[in-house]
């Protein structure tokens, strides 16, 4: 799908899909990436590491981001910036949405 050049709003750009995460990338260069995701309420992503700095911004819904062991709850409008290196894992306290920035170098 090519959106470069268009306008597209993020709400309306991935779907909730029941008992799923869905994640669209919608840039991917060398130097990183851009993915939208959407999460159904209860699903998550376990625990894990990434050699990057990566921006989450959530633009629907509630989410718990645990970085290093420690628990942020993060909502509609609010950002988050996962340090390299450092464990992190995330749950849908309600059904939501992100953008994940990769930034590579």
């Amino acid at each position: 799908m090519q959106i470069q050049g268009e306008k597209i709003n993020l709400a309306d750009f991935v779907a909730y899909q029941e008992g799923s995460v869905v994640s669209k990338e919608i840039i991917s260069k060398k130097a990183g990436t851009v993915t939208l995701f959407s999460f159904d309420k209860g699903q998550g992503l376990s625990e894990h590491t990434a050699p990057f700095d990566a921006l989450v911004y959530v633009f629907d819904g509630t989410v718990e981001i645990t970085i290093s062991g420690k628990p942020l709850t993060l909502k509609a409008g609010e950002m988050v910036i996962m340090p390299a290196n450092e464990p992190h894992a995330l749950k849908a306290l309600e059904k939501f949405k992100m953008m994940l920035v990769m930034i590579k170098s």
